[in-house]
């Protein structure tokens, strides 16, 4: 038996047949050298042992068909010394997906974990998706909650998801690139934006407005607008305010987080809210590290999600 791997190329799964005969004892023998850093191998002996994952997948398939809904748990392995090179869900989960889905029955994915992930290959083949992150130990009574409609979920998220690894790193406050927003073979844009959530119930933004169109660098100044529940169920929007600095000596994010509200409104209710605009909220580091608040124009964007802006404004600074 004779693994070979001396052209150093990277990890790898390597295998070779042997037939061993029992009661008898075998030598192995190990040669590795160290180009750079560590070398690395693990030897593996799974004889004797089981798959069952197939016939696991097989029964829970079975029993979805019995269903009027199936709801799938799933989600990733996190901590010390597990970056993960892909964000897709490990093993068979997608498979697992797959299948049921595939029944026909509707589909309800809850996924747990602390980061993103890779949901392209099944999102469209399901009916909804439920990000718990690390819920705790009464968990599991605020997600039955959401999904028998006790609770009106109101979660936004802290971070973005992609539609592929290509596209990382993937944030909403970046700086200016000049390029497009697309690849070649792909879109640009997130799978899931920061600051993106979903209830069962819709808000409707109008009437915004800006206490003064200019103003000078050291003043503030607030902005309002309505939010209305225009949907049947009482709930939660998390209403967020972000600006832009049209023009700076040095280069700005292209938007920046800067407040946000989280209001309960029943089917029907409208309620005004009002941000107050101060210096910290328009200020800068200049290219010698100084705070200051540049003259010029700032857009004023008020929104559900960073990528889902409902009203604008402009304010000068002088």
């Amino acid at each position: 038996m004779l693994l070979d791997n001396s052209i150093k190329r990277t990890k790898q799964i390597s295998v070779a047949d042997f037939e061993f005969e029992k009661g008898k004892s075998y030598d192995l023998t190990i040669e590795y050298y160290e180009p750079t850093g560590n070398a690395w191998f693990r030897l593996i002996w799974n004889a004797g042992v089981e798959d069952h994952q197939s016939a696991d997948i097989g029964a829970a398939v079975n029993m979805a068909r019995t269903c009027d809904v199936a709801v799938i748990v799933v989600g990733i392995e996190e901590g010390e010394f597990q970056d993960r090179a892909d964000l897709r869900l490990p093993g068979r989960q997608e498979e697992l997906i797959e299948k049921i889905a595939a029944t026909g029955v509707p589909v309800v994915v809850v996924l747990t974990g602390g980061s993103a992930v890779n949901v392209q290959r099944w999102y469209d083949h399901v009916n909804g998706l439920l990000d718990v992150w690390y819920p705790g130990e009464t968990g599991g009574y605020a997600v039955a909650s959401v999904l028998f409609g006790d609770y009106n979920p109101a979660g936004r998220l802290p971070i973005t998801f992609p539609v592929s690894e290509g596209q990382l790193p993937l944030v909403y406050n970046h700086k200016p690139t000049g390029r497009g927003d697309d690849y070649m073979n792909m879109t640009g844009k997130p799978m899931f934006p920061f600051g993106f959530g979903l209830s069962y119930t819709q808000f409707a933004y109008t009437d915004l407005h800006l206490e003064k169109d200019s103003m000078a660098a050291g003043d503030s100044a607030w902005v309002s607008l309505n939010i209305t529940n225009a949907g049947t169920m009482a709930g939660d929007e998390v209403v967020q305010l972000y600006i832009r600095d049209e023009l700076a000596s040095v280069a700005r994010a292209v938007m920046e987080l800067k407040g946000f509200q989280r209001i309960h409104l029943k089917p029907g209710e409208i309620r005004k809210i009002r941000f107050v605009l101060t210096p910290d909220h328009l200020s800068m580091l200049d290219a010698n590290l100084k705070k200051v608040v540049e003259p010029g124009v700032f857009r004023v964007m008020i929104g559900a999600s960073s990528q889902d802006i409902r009203l604008r404004g402009y304010l000068r600074v002088f």
